[in-house]
């Protein structure tokens, strides 16, 4: 059986490591932070760029999509209505009201791939049951806008499509709508300018957290390792003290 002493000194052994251990992860977490706020500044760079930049082809756009993410790249590209169908993304908010982005799939002129259009925000009724009834874009047409891809949410990505027209979706899965529609999609978005036919708002945000919300949660790890590291030592210093008095 262990000595007291021994028993004693493994004990605070395990106390520091543990403080040093839970410190470590708490800066750690707080460098990933501002990891993180570099790369949003440098995207909100590049997305500012790209929105200078002169309208893409849709055929030049195709080929930066296989290489390289296109959020905020601008587009001109010549559509056909050949389904006026409607597909709903669910459980969106705009302006503090919910509703959804209303979507529809055009074929382009100068391609076999078609293009996913974002007609815009369209809010919902109190009555799930009741879908909005939203007005497509039924003629050949010169669009011109910005495109986004939407990131991959690995715990929901199906797009579980309902049965109804307008057909509403939960996720924006665009292979598993391109198999729903039969037809080829480019793996974008397009989000025009302006659409003679409506005036749906069209929300923008390409970057879901700023840099400046990132540099506040690393402060507030960088906090939290330096307030848990002041009550470990007073608590340490307190228990050597009491032990030199014993």
């Amino acid at each position: 059986m262990a000595h007291p002493r021994v028993r004693l000194n493994l004990a605070w052994l395990f106390i520091v490591l543990s403080t040093v251990i839970v410190f470590s992860i708490l800066v750690k977490l707080g460098f990933w932070q501002l990891e993180r706020a570099q790369y949003k500044a440098d995207l909100q760079q590049a997305l500012s760029h790209r929105q200078s930049a002169a309208a893409l082809s849709y055929s030049r756009l195709l080929d930066l999509s296989r290489l390289q993410a296109i959020n905020g790249f601008k587009l001109q590209a010549s559509v056909t209505p050949i389904s006026q169908d409607i597909f709903l993304l669910d459980n969106q908010v705009y302006q503090g009201r919910v509703g959804y982005l209303a979507l529809q799939a055009l074929k382009v002129n100068e391609s076999n791939l078609w293009l996913l259009v974002e007609l815009g925000f369209v809010p919902a009724s109190l009555d799930r049951n009741e879908l909005p009834k939203v007005e497509p874009i039924i003629t050949p047409s010169e669009l011109v806008g910005r495109v986004y891809q939407k990131q991959i949410n690995p715990m929901s990505s199906e797009l579980m499509a309902e049965a109804s027209w307008p057909k509403r979706i939960q996720n924006l899965n665009i292979s598993q709508l391109s198999e729903l529609i039969d037809r080829p999609l480019a793996n974008f978005v397009l989000q025009p300018n302006s659409i003679s036919n409506s005036d749906y708002p069209h929300p923008w945000q390409p970057i879901p957290l700023s840099s400046q919300k990132h540099q506040g949660y690393a402060v507030q790890w960088f906090s939290m390792a330096a307030v848990f590291s002041l009550i470990m030592g007073y608590l340490f210093f307190k228990k050597i003290k009491q032990r030199d008095n014993n």
